[in-house]
C-alpha cells in the first residue's frame, strides 16, 4: 500500500516520517516510551549486540546443526557426568543459563565451570599427568639444590653476579620441564582471560559457543562467584591442545580477535603450559622461571621480545 502525502509528516529537513511512527496509547503511556527511546543508544546496543544470550544461542543451533550434518565422528565430551560442566545432549544456551558464572557459587563440586569442544580428541590421561609431576619434581629439587650451593659459593657477591650464575641454569630448567611434558603427552595450555564480573557472563557465552562450534580450542572454563562479588575479575581459560604448536595457538589468540573478546590497542593476555601451572609454577615463584609462555602482544606484534 502507497501512502499518499497527508500520512507523511516532515522531520526536519532531510526527510519524511510516516505518522504511523508515533507511539499510541494515553499522554502518560506516549511519553513514557518516547523518554525510552530519548535515551536508548543504538551505537552501544549494536556493540553489545554479539554477546547477547538470544544471538549466541541462535548463532549456536545454526552452526551446531550445521556440524552435525557436516561430521560423522562420535562426539566426545572429557567432563561427561559432571555437574559443573556442559553435557553433549544439553544446548549451549541450556548450560549457560544453568550454570551463570556471574552467580554461580564455588563449591566442591563446581570449583570450576567447564565445556568442552566436542569434536576434539580426548585430553591426557591421569597416568601422563601423574608421570609428569614425578619427573617434574625431581628437576626442581635438583634445580634448588644448584641454585643454594651457588648462593652458598657466592656469599657476599653482587646479586646481579648471582643471577647471571643462575639464569643460564633457569633456562635450562624451563627446557626440561616442557621436553618432559611433551614426552609424557602432557601438552595442554591456555590463553587467560580476566574479564570484570560484569563482563563474565556475556564473554563466557561467546567463548562457549565458539568452542562448542570448533572455533577456539579443546576446551574452556570460567571461575565461578567465590563470594568476594563484584570486586574480582573472574578467569576464563581457553585451552589448546599442545603448548608448542605455536601455529593453532596463534590461530586461537586471532579468533579472540575477531570475537572482540581480545583488542591490540588494549592490554594483553598471556598464554601459560599447564605443565607449569601444574608445578605450581606462578607469578613471583621460588624458582624465578617465568609462569607464561606467550603474550598475545608479542604474537599480534608491538610486544617486547
Amino acid at each position: 500500500m502507497t501512502a499518499t502525502d497527508s500520512e507523511y509528516e516532515e522531520y526536519g529537513t532531510s526527510g519524511y516520517l510516516s505518522s504511523d511512527s508515533s507511539f499510541y496509547g494515553d499522554d502518560e503511556t506516549k511519553a513514557k516510551l518516547e523518554e525510552e527511546c530519548a535515551k536508548f543508544d543504538p551505537t552501544q546496543y549494536w556493540a553489545n549486540h554479539p554477546y547477547l544470550l538470544p544471538v549466541v544461542a541462535a548463532a549456536s543451533r545454526a552452526k551446531a546443526e550445521a556440524a552435525s550434518t557436516s561430521s560423522s565422528k562420535p562426539l566426545y565430551n572429557p567432563y561427561k557426568g559432571l555437574v559443573n560442566a556442559r553435557q553433549l545432549e544439553e544446548s549451549v544456551l541450556d548450560f549457560l543459563q544453568r550454570l551463570p558464572p556471574l552467580t554461580t557459587p564455588v563449591s566442591k563440586d563446581c570449583p570450576w565451570i567447564f565445556i568442552a569442544n566436542p569434536h576434539a580428541s580426548s585430553r591426557p590421561t591421569d597416568k601422563d599427568q601423574g608421570a609428569y609431576r614425578l619427573a617434574a619434581e625431581e628437576m626442581l629439587e635438583e634445580f634448588t639444590q644448584k641454585k643454594e650451593d651457588i648462593e652458598k659459593s657466592m656469599a657476599g657477591k653482587a646479586q646481579s653476579s648471582i643471577t647471571r650464575k643462575l639464569t643460564p641454569l633457569r633456562k635450562a630448567l624451563e627446557e626440561k620441564l616442557l621436553a618432559k611434558a611433551k614426552e609424557k603427552s602432557f601438552t595442554t595450555g591456555k590463553w587467560m582471560l580476566f574479564p570484570s564480573p560484569e563482563d563474565v557472563n556475556s564473554r563466557w557465552a561467546v567463548i562457549a559457543e565458539a568452542t562448542v562450534n570448533r572455533e577456539l580450542g579443546i576446551a574452556a572454563k570460567v571461575a565461578p562467584d567465590n563470594g568476594e562479588g563484584d570486586r574480582t575479575p573472574r578467569l576464563i581459560c581457553v585451552y589448546t591442545k599442545d603448548f608448542s604448536d605455536i601455529e593453532d595457538v596463534k590461530r586461537v589468540l586471532g579468533r579472540l580477535v575477531e570475537l572482540g573478546l581480545v583488542k591490540k590497542e588494549e592490554r594483553g593476555i598471556y598464554y601459560k603450559a599447564d605443565a607449569l601451572t601444574e608445578m605450581g609454577i606462578n607469578s613471583g615463584n621460588e624458582y624465578g622461571l617465568k609462569p607464561t609462555l606467550y603474550s598475545s602482544k608479542d604474537l599480534l606484534g608491538g610486544g617486547k621480545k
